[in-house]
């Protein structure tokens, strides 16, 4: 008895083995290549917040986020998602990042980020269905 729980048992870890593929997938290793299917030459974010200490990542959450929603509310305004429209340098972002929140506190920020969030998602619709009848969604 005992020696046939443990033939089955190494028969059952024997066959486990056997499904387990023998290499990864190599479609689901992360890259930082900047593929885009849509605006393939849109800026790259400034190099001092891809430097940011992960402790202070919230700024650049911010700034993200200021980019997201003037963007999104440009589209709108101006009824175009022409590539400069939708991914516009990130000058104006920044500009208002440092003249309105980069001597804030961090929940400040947090507060801020979400004030951005709500804007952008006030218009995302809207913009979406300009951009998807421009191809550029």
């Amino acid at each position: 008895m005992r020696l046939a729980r443990l033939t089955l048992a190494l028969t059952g870890v024997a066959l486990s083995l056997l499904a387990v593929p023998a290499f990864a997938e190599p479609n689901l290793v992360p890259t930082l290549d900047r593929n885009f299917d849509v605006c393939p030459d849109r800026p790259t974010e400034p190099m001092w917040m891809q430097e940011i200490p992960l402790r202070q990542a919230y700024q650049r959450v911010v700034v993200q986020d200021i980019y997201r929603a003037r963007n999104l509310e440009r589209i709108v305004e101006s009824g175009s998602c022409d590539c400069e429209t939708r991914f516009p340098s990130w000058d104006g972002a920044e500009a208002v990042f440092h003249g309105r929140h980069a001597g804030d506190e961090r929940w400040e920020m947090l507060e801020a980020s979400d004030t951005y969030n709500r804007r952008a998602n006030d218009v995302r619709i809207e913009a979406k269905a300009i951009c998807e009848a421009a191809g550029n969604w």
